[in-house]
């Protein structure tokens, strides 16, 4: 699998999880530093914490955005499969 993955570094289940189905995760901290590199990712997900999760209120990007608040890392990687096929 060739996609690359953004996730929170909190979320150390849900990163193992996806490493081992096959993706590439980055383990990251979101803030402005990520805003302008963003679209380098295929998606991103995020704790749920922190709606503003990129430094900007309105950022605008095209690849999938996971909140992972109440989810296991099976269920997160379900939902990440299922918003990178459409």
């Amino acid at each position: 699998m060739d996609r690359t993955i953004a996730v929170e570094k909190e979320l150390t289940p849900v990163i193992q999880y996806l490493s081992e189905k096959g993706y590439k995760v980055e383990s990251i901290e979101f803030g402005s530093d990520y805003s302008k590199n963003i679209d380098k990712y295929d998606a991103v997900v995020v704790t749920g914490m922190n709606k503003d999760f990129l430094g900007m209120q309105d950022v605008v990007s095209k690849i999938p955005v996971i909140e992972a608040r109440g989810m296991t890392a099976e269920q997160v990687y379900w939902q990440l499969n299922t918003s990178l096929k459409q």
